[in-house]
């Protein structure tokens, strides 16, 4: 599926869905090289796509070698046959079980190659009924999906979808004015998609005091919501719109959490020694109907992720975190981030320290050396323009910085304090930062 944002993404997607086929869905945010080589992994049969995906798939044939006929969305192609709508009529539903695979989603790549997740029809099911009664959704509530995948969502839990123009690879150039106007004019109730999206719009409704009472709802995921945000959205919607730090809530209906002791060996069986206590940290792992159960292909993967209770799964999730004594849930990073030096060192713990600062507009805590020898240093991205030359001036944040952190036990260890332009940041989210990226970059100044 090759198609852009829109109601012919989701009648099209629905469509292959009606006919029990699977759709490969990929977002091209991560970039040309990358987007082909999950084509070749996923070796489709069929291409459904808009003209600017048959003309790639005739420069680079390699990767499109599998499949055998090719449909073009908006207008002839030369080799593809042409989607023509024919009027309503009654297609049958294909008799598919809860165990099929019903669709292959490739990740963002963002941490990692990007790696195609098979989803069953069953897992789709359950999804759509732990989100209707998590968040209360009513048919006919007026929804705007900020990430594409989440209309096909809001259509099966009856929303109307307003798709506002927004370049999903891109959310944050998003343009405010008009997402704020499809708000308004349509009474959205619903908002979806990266904190990118909604700290550009939601800065914008505080420029210009705008409230927007229609909204019930604000869901945003992929990267660390800064409490900055939900500050100032509490303003924006009505009073029920709360929430700070980096606590994500209690585990929802359905879904067992359990936080495991950190190691990035497999685990081929569960073990209940594996789970730690509250308040220790450890690795989120999840379990439930509505988790997958293996990666598309790639055995290797799928082994490190995914432990076997039986006849249950359990995915580990890859974030680092805690439970507290209310059963509530702390994020404190991704696995892959941590710093393993005297001690070891969890980003979002110092970075929740450092970004309320009114010049910061964001940090990095990475490590330099070799893993169990590393050193901390925090990257920041300064807020105004003018800091980012201005030599005196950083060095008195600098200053400021590690006297934050000196407060902590842990984190007073962290000597060094780097000034980057412009974080790099993934595509998909424009909010999940490049640290591999950064930690190379400061290690070249040590």
């Amino acid at each position: 599926m090759m198609v852009p944002n829109g109601p012919e993404f989701v009648a099209l997607t629905f469509a292959v869905f009606r006919v029990g086929a699977l759709p490969v869905l990929i977002d091209p945010g991560m970039g040309l090289k990358p987007m082909l080589r999950c084509i070749e992994h996923a070796r489709p049969d069929f291409l459904i796509g808009i003209r600017k995906a048959h003309l790639l798939r005739t420069v680079f044939r390699s990767p499109f070698a599998s499949v055998r006929q090719a449909i073009s969305v908006d207008g002839a192609f030369p080799g593809a046959h042409r989607l023509t709508a024919q009027g309503p009529r009654v297609v049958d539903l294909a008799n598919t079980h809860q165990d099929e695979p019903a669709a292959i989603l490739f990740t963002s790549g963002s941490t990692g190659p990007a790696k195609g997740v098979v989803y069953r029809h069953g897992i789709f099911q359950t999804q759509v009924a732990c989100l209707r009664d998590t968040f209360g959704f009513q048919a006919g509530e007026i929804d705007l999906p900020g990430f594409p995948l989440f209309a096909l969502f809001s259509t099966a839990l009856g929303l109307t979808c307003v798709l506002r123009e927004l370049n999903p690879s891109r959310p944050a150039t998003c343009d405010p004015v008009k997402i704020v106007r499809a708000i308004q004019e349509f009474g959205v109730n619903n908002l979806q998609g990266s904190p990118a999206i909604w700290t550009r719009v939601g800065r914008w409704c505080e420029q210009h005091c705008v409230r927007l009472p229609s909204l019930k709802r604000l869901l945003t995921f992929g990267a660390p919501i800064p409490p900055a945000l939900m500050a100032r959205w509490a303003d924006i919607m009505p009073p029920e719109a709360a929430g700070a730090g980096t606590c994500v809530g209690r585990p929802l209906p359905g879904v067992e959490l359990a936080i495991l002791a950190i190691t990035d060996e497999a685990i081929p069986e569960w073990r209940e020694d594996l789970v730690l206590p509250a308040g220790e940290y450890g690795e989120v792992a999840v379990a439930g109907p509505m988790v997958t159960w293996e990666y598309d292909g790639l055995s290797e993967e799928t082994r490190r992720s995914k432990i076997r209770q039986g006849d249950r799964i359990w995915h580990r999730m890859g974030d680092m975190g805690y439970r507290d004594e209310q059963g509530r849930v702390w994020l404190l990073g991704r696995k892959s981030h941590r710093v393993e030096g005297r001690v070891r060192y969890y980003p979002e713990q110092a970075e929740g320290m450092v970004n309320p600062h009114p010049l910061v507009a964001r940090s990095a805590l990475v490590g330099v050396g070799e893993r169990g020898a590393q050193a901390p240093v925090l990257v920041v991205e300064p807020e105004p323009e003018a800091l980012k030359y201005d030599r005196r001036r950083q060095e008195e944040l600098a200053g400021t910085l590690r006297r934050i952190l000196s407060e902590h036990p842990v984190y007073r260890d962290v000597e060094r304090v780097l000034y980057h332009p412009a974080f790099p940041v993934d595509p998909r989210h424009n909010a999940k930062i490049h640290r591999e990226e950064l930690a190379a970059w400061a290690s070249k100044r040590s």
